[in-house]
């Protein structure tokens, strides 16, 4: 049997109490009824003393700093946000953050969190995203980062930084995604009652819909739901335009608003996530598979997956086809 994949929540006064519930809530409960691999989730501290939270919460460490020298790079290393951005992390959580990070662990922060991995050292000279309202404030207290103004989540070297709140979700399940494939994130999401597949590069927020765009709105969500139905056809934006009544120019821009990516990024991202499910639930050809997903060609599907994924669809499927498809 499979060993399951071991997760650490580095836990220390100050951690927010909606990050740890979203790492505890994707990693810490078992789902492998459903098809979802095992996970072994602890908490690490300094030493097993009651963990401080905002709001009056504490937090209960089962694993000391120690036990993470035993991570590899199948495991996993996650830091929740903090409330006080500027305030010092004790040495020890920066030190075990380091020594993870240098065993080749990957390493993700949860909004705020990015400011710990930043006085650890982790993010000089890589990219990193933080809420939207702190991208100012990670840029002149750490200099020597990249800061990413406008994304959900960024990776660079091994080290992943989400922005605000629902974005630490979108970067949970894009972690399992990454690690086990697109259903075991989807089965997970669908648990979780949340959207199933953002893509990192989508902006934080989007345009605030007035009374008179909600009608838009509206007629736009019906589009991407028609689309998500005829994605084997070779759809345009002038496609979808003239389904939302709109001409092409004014259905960009609204979409974009809506959704906060452009219609053409979106298409790709369906097109992809529905590859993902084919390759990993079925033994569809290649080319049938291209062709469901409305990619016309097995090389064009072929291009975009080493775009987007850094792999083929074949090693994909390879690494995450199910036993029982």
């Amino acid at each position: 049997m499979q060993s399951a994949q071991r997760v650490a929540l580095v836990a220390f006064p100050g951690i927010r109490a909606f990050d740890v519930a979203v790492i505890t809530e994707v990693w810490g409960t078992d789902r492998t009824d459903r098809g979802v691999p095992r996970f072994t989730l602890h908490r690490h501290g300094a030493d097993r003393a009651p963990v401080a939270m905002p709001g009056g919460l504490t937090l209960t460490p089962d694993q000391d700093l120690e036990a993470l020298k035993g991570f590899g790079p199948s495991d996993l290393v996650v830091v929740p946000g903090v409330d006080e951005h500027l305030a010092p992390v004790p040495e020890p959580v920066l030190a075990a953050l380091r020594s993870a990070h240098g065993a080749g662990v990957p390493v993700a922060a949860l909004c705020g969190g990015a400011f710990v991995l930043a006085q650890a050292g982790l993010l000089d000279g890589r990219r990193a995203v933080t809420h939207w309202n702190l991208t100012g404030l990670l840029a002149r207290s750490h200099p020597g980062v990249q800061v990413v103004p406008d994304a959900l989540f960024v990776e660079d070297g091994g080290v992943w930084t989400a922005a605000g709140v629902a974005a630490g979700i979108d970067l949970c399940l894009h972690l399992v995604r990454t690690a086990h494939g697109a259903e075991a994130a989807a089965t997970i999401a669908r648990s979780m009652v949340t959207a199933p597949f953002r893509t990192g590069t989508q902006a934080q927020f989007v345009d605030q819909p007035t009374p008179c765009s909600d009608r838009e709105a509206d007629a736009l969500a019906a589009v991407r739901e028609r689309a998500l139905r005829h994605l084997s056809e070779p759809l345009t934006v002038a496609d979808l335009a003239g389904w939302a009544g709109m001409s092409p120019r004014s259905f960009a821009r609204h979409f974009t608003a809506t959704t906060g990516t452009t219609p053409v990024q979106w298409l790709l991202d369906q097109r992809i996530a529905a590859a993902q499910k084919l390759l990993e639930r079925t033994g569809l050809p290649m080319p049938e598979v291209a062709r469901r997903c409305g990619f016309g060609s097995e090389v064009t599907m072929r291009q975009h997956f080493a775009a987007r994924l850094a792999t083929s669809p074949r090693d994909y499927r390879r690494a995450f086809r199910s036993a029982g498809a």
